[in-house]
């Protein structure tokens, strides 16, 4: 059975994907973690975001941190799906879903999955506005 679903993609992500993948019968939660491009920043208004990424190495550390998490917490399954390319308000940048037989472990995963994404996976992030563009910072 294969625990683990990693991809990084130009396409629209799909939510149902993912909760599909880490459904199982064995378990009785399952937490998800929804990124949406939001319209504002730091009192600046958001048009778009443009992510990028090395992708052989971004994949790489994707799945060392679902691995991680597999071997870490008690789940069953874990899903981490990240697009890129640009994104307006209110698209997905990332989903991560994971499911475990009971709830707190589900949760802690999935934290763990976005926290450590954001410190090590090389993706960067251009914030468009209205009147300009900023490369922003890959840590949370």
């Amino acid at each position: 059975m294969k625990k683990t679903s990693v991809l990084l993609t130009s396409n629209k992500l799909n939510i149902q994907d993912c909760y599909d993948f880490v459904q199982d019968a064995s378990c009785g939660g399952i937490a998800v973690f929804i990124g949406a491009v939001r319209n504002s920043t730091e009192n600046k208004t958001v048009t778009l975001l443009d992510f990028s990424s090395y992708e052989p190495m971004a994949l790489k550390e994707i799945q060392k941190i679902a691995d991680t998490a597999l071997e870490k917490f008690s789940i069953t399954k874990i899903a981490i799906h990240h697009a890129v390319g640009e994104l307006k308000i209110g698209d997905i940048p990332v989903i991560i879903a994971v499911s475990s037989a009971h709830r707190k472990a589900a949760f802690e995963a999935c934290e763990y999955a976005i926290d450590t994404l954001k410190k090590t996976v090389p993706i960067w992030k251009k914030e468009h506005f209205e009147n300009g563009e900023v490369w922003v910072n890959s840590h949370p």
